[in-house]
């Protein structure tokens, strides 16, 4: 009997899991939901497991690793920072991730955290609340088609963006060493260096996933360069974005607001980003919609069926991919 061992965490279905693999492995499959919050967890509730499906706060150490004795970790998101794919390649384990399952959603929050900054959509909302009717309240407010929005990394959600903000007229730029000019161009994008990119923009969206390489690179010197008034949001992964420099520029007027999706720390304690009026902040929830989480869920299940019938999973992570 195969043993597949699901994180409690809510956007995870066992119900879903247990459907698709009930259909589709040839072997009785046992489906346990447990805390995988830390190492001692994960490893005390994975013991003996042939699968573990892991959330954002599952920590796969190589430690882990090589403690047990897994055929696949799934991780039900885009990103693996939090697994160590070299480690699981030295151990055997293939790992595996949903890609595609929520693009147009983070793709539509991140234009949706653009425009509710650049018009100042939540100081109306209060100034309103609070008895006062003056359009003064959210100045200064720039057109969008004199503006040019950049975007840090430009894979498939950054894409979908490009394309919702073609009928604004905006100049779009993109940083992406992954990413050819051409394939930018058919976007209507032009390929910037990560310097000429925040030289020239006056709002920027960060799509990068967290990499050694990315680890706050967009820092202090980065934000320093922005246009006046400028908007950065983020969708990625808190850490991308240095959180002192940002708080520094939110502080300093340099630039006009953030819209974050994600924060160094999540859920946030006493987070100085969070709760001013120059920020959107929302709990990490621009993966979501109804047909995403059924999406991530039996995409997940299908990598999971497929390694155990002995097949190659769909999402399987390269270890020597060069994002990693």
């Amino acid at each position: 009997m195969a043993r597949v061992v699901l994180s409690d965490f809510p956007m995870i279905d066992p119900e879903t899991y247990r459907d698709v693999l009930e259909a589709a492995v040839d072997e009785p499959v046992d489906i346990e939901v447990a805390e995988l919050d830390s190492t001692e967890n994960l490893i005390a509730a994975a013991e003996g497991a042939d699968a573990v499906v892991t959330d954002i706060n599952t920590p796969v150490t190589a430690a882990v690793l090589d403690e047990l004795d897994l055929r696949v970790v799934v991780r039900s998101a885009v990103g693996v920072d939090n697994i160590d794919v070299a480690a699981a390649a030295d151990n055997g384990v293939t790992v595996t991730r949903v890609p595609d399952y929520c693009t147009d959603e983070v793709a539509t929050h991140s234009v949706s955290l653009l425009f509710a900054c650049l018009r100042s959509l939540t100081e109306y909302d209060d100034h309103v609340a609070g008895g006062g009717w003056s359009w003064e309240t959210g100045r200064p407010i720039r057109r969008v088609s004199a503006s040019t929005i950049g975007f840090v990394s430009f894979g498939p959600i950054a894409q979908r963006a490009a394309e919702q903000l073609a009928g604004f007229d905006a100049d779009l730029v993109a940083y992406d060493p992954f990413v050819d000019a051409d394939e930018m161009a058919s976007y209507g994008v032009e390929k910037a260096s990560f310097d000429e990119l925040f030289d020239r923009a006056d709002h920027v969206g960060v799509y990068a996933p967290l990499t050694d390489a990315t680890r706050g690179m967009v820092d202090a010197d980065a934000l320093d360069r922005l246009q006046e008034n400028s908007v950065v949001v983020n969708v990625s992964r808190g850490p991308v974005v240095d959180a002192d420099a940002l708080l520094d520029a939110l502080e300093s007027g340099s630039i006009k607001a953030a819209g974050l999706d994600v924060l160094a720390e999540e859920p946030p304690e006493d987070d100085p980003l969070v709760g001013r009026e120059d920020t959107v902040v929302t709990p990490h929830a621009a993966w979501y919609s109804e047909e995403s989480r059924d999406d991530l869920n039996r995409s997940g299940a299908a990598d999971v069926a497929a390694v155990l019938n002995g097949e190659t999973p769909d999402g399987r992570v390269d270890p020597d991919a060069d994002w990693l």
